[in-house]
Parts: C-alpha cells; structure tokens; sequence
C-alpha cells in the first residue's frame, strides 16, 4: 500500500494504495491487542497493551515529523513511500513471534500450548496452571455468533467494548491529530510553525503514554481514566474558551498550545492505551475475536464520523464551540466510567471471564477479591 501510494501515476491509484494501508491498519490494529492480551501474564497484561499504544505513538511523532521534513521539498511521494521500511521490519518481526497459547490450545494443541508459556512465565507452575485455566474454559460450546444470538452476558461485554470505543474517539483526539495545523491556525500560527507543533504534540503524545505504562497495573483502569477524561475536560473547555474569545496575543496564543498539550497528555495516559487494555480484557475466550472485531470496527467508524464531521462543525459552531462540545463529551464519560467500567486489574482472563457469565454487573467484574471472614 505504501509502494503503491508512493509511485502513484493517478488519483484513483493513490486512493487505491491508500485503501490497501487502511485495511493493513484495521488488521493490525484488531489482532495486536487481542495477541498481547492472551501471552500476557495478568500482572504486566496492562503494560504490555499499553506499551503496544506507546509504539503507535512513538510512530505517529515519527510521521509528524517526516513530514514536516520533507514538507520543506514538498516530496509527497516520500511521506508515503517511507512507511514500508518499518512495515517490512515488522513482517521480518512477526515470524519469530510464538503462537497464542489459547489459540493453540483451541486447536488441540496442548503441549505446544505447555512449551510457549513456559517461555513467557518466569514459573512452570503457573503456566501448567494457565493451560489448565484455558482447558477448562474451552469445555463450553459456545462461539462467536451463536453467542452474540443467545448469550446475554456475552452482549453485555461486547455492548461495553463498543461503548469504550466510542468514548476513545468522542474524546476527541484525532480531531487533534488529523487537523492539529488547522486548529494552530485557530491559535494563530501559520507556515511551517504549524508543522513544528503538530510534531511537538506528536512527542508530547509518545511521553505521556510512558505514564500509562508505568502506572497502569499499580494504580488500576479506572483511576487512570478518571485522571484522564477530567485532564482532557479542563484542556479541551480552556482551549474552546481562548479560541471562542479570539486570540489576540502572544500570551493567548502560548495558553492555546499549552491547553492542547494538555488535553494531548490527558488522552495519552488514559483512553489512549487503556481502552485498547479493556476492549482485549473482557471479552470471553470463545468470542473473543468477534468481540475485539466489533469494539475496532466501531473506533474506525467513530474516527471516520468525527474526522468527516468536525470541519463541518468548525464552519456551523466556529472554533469556541466546536471545543466547548469536545469537553462535554469527556465530562460526560468520567460518567459513563463510573457506570459501566470495571476494574480489572491484577485478574486473570479466565476469572474476569467467569464473573461476566454470572452475570456480575460490568462495573463489579473485577471486584472478585474481597475479605471473606
């Protein structure tokens, strides 16, 4: 898709090309989480999800970046055609990654199963035990779409997937990400200075995710995306109020950036990684994959939605409003947090799954370990 994008002779072929990288996304975007979430031991299973979001970063600063490079030449064909050098690297990557240990064990495949977790536990025992865990679990019948048809508790955990999805996109961020020389244009810059701040939120999106690593599986989900969604409310309302009241300043202009960073910060710690933690966590093992199928379905379609709709809002609401509605949003979804996320961390897959098929509450499904006297 790269290639293609890149020795485009019309535009019909750059479009093409460009639909070739976007289902490349798609798939990647579907099975990496869902890989991680299942070689994952429960104690680093959030680092390790969180950090996979840290690598998008760390490649959405690149790109920022490479562009602003070669905008000096105005060598678009370069901006595309440098992606397949990592694009290669990570097809040379993939190969010599193990097989899923619940996908193995799927297919009958137990010892090999036995031997990959033995490779990624630090104790044999508990990788005997976590084949056992899986062995158990793979005893029910159920699947995918028969389950979507007759399984309650199985609507509810992709009901909530689809919700966190939403509330990811609805925060705003790539509204940031996709128009970001615009809304510095709002705040008044202009020229190549447009360009060096879209990469300097690109960095200051890369750094802030290492706080959703580092604190991930100490604090918990949900204090993480309280934390988050409150920071993203104060950054996005204080942007829409500097840009609604004009910014006729060089200190206004400062204050519109530093707001945006952040909002930028906020996103980064929290919904960035943390939805993707929670999508590949409470689905059950048996519609897993249509489960997580389902939750990156909906963050692509609420991208394209909010990427396809915001120059319209910025024309009908101009800049003021259009932010101003961007904090609603997240004030509404430390809400919608409180209601229906649960805490799940420290729990393994096999005991979130087991409480969801009780028929626990969403909100209570990690609140399996209490004091009994």
């Amino acid at each position: 898709g790269s290639l293609a994008c890149a020795l485009a002779w019309s535009t019909a072929t750059l479009i093409a090309g460009r639909a070739v990288m976007g289902l490349a996304i798609g798939i990647a975007a579907f099975t990496a989480p869902l890989y991680l979430s299942e070689i994952a031991g429960e104690k680093v299973r959030g680092a390790m999800i969180s950090t996979y979001q840290l690598m998008i970063t760390v490649g959405i600063f690149l790109a920022f970046l490479s562009d602003t490079l070669f905008s000096y030449s105005g060598n678009w064909r370069w901006m595309f055609g440098i992606v397949a050098v990592p694009a290669a690297l990570f097809l040379v990557g993939v190969l010599f990654l193990p097989y899923s240990p619940r996908w193995l064990m799927m297919k009958g495949r137990r010892q090999e199963a036995l031997d990959v977790l033995r490779t990624l536990r630090s104790n044999p025992q508990d990788a005997s035990r976590e084949v056992r865990d899986i062995g158990l679990q793979l005893q029910q019948k159920q699947r995918g779409f028969e389950m979507l048809r007759h399984n309650r508790n199985f609507r509810r955990s992709v009901a909530l997937g689809i919700l966190l999805q939403i509330m990811q996109q609805l925060a705003g961020i790539n509204v940031v990400m996709y128009y970001a020389p615009r809304i510095f244009a709002l705040a008044g810059f202009s020229g190549t200075a447009q360009l060096w701040c879209t990469a300097i939120v690109g960095l200051v999106n890369m750094l802030a995710t290492f706080v959703a690593v580092g604190l991930v599986d100490r604090w918990g989900r949900k204090p993480i995306l309280y934390t988050g969604f409150i920071v993203m409310t104060l950054g996005m309302g204080t942007l829409g109020l500097v840009i609604g009241h004009g910014v006729a300043s060089q200190t206004t202009q400062i204050l519109a950036v530093f707001m945006l960073l952040v909002y930028i910060t906020g996103f980064a710690m929290s919904a960035g990684p943390l939805i993707w933690v929670l999508c590949s966590e409470v689905q059950p093992l048996k519609g897993r994959d249509l489960g997580i199928a389902f939750s990156t379905l909906t963050n692509w379609l609420s991208n394209m939605a909010v990427g396809a709709t915001f120059l319209s809002l910025l024309h009908a609401l101009g800049g003021g409003m259009t932010f101003g509605l961007f904090a609603a949003f997240n004030a509404l979804f430390i809400v919608l947090t409180w209601l229906f996320v649960p805490e799940t961390k420290g729990m393994t897959l096999e005991a979130i799954e087991q409480r969801l098929m009780a028929g626990v509450p969403l909100r209570d499904l990690g609140r399996a370990r209490h004091h009994t006297p």
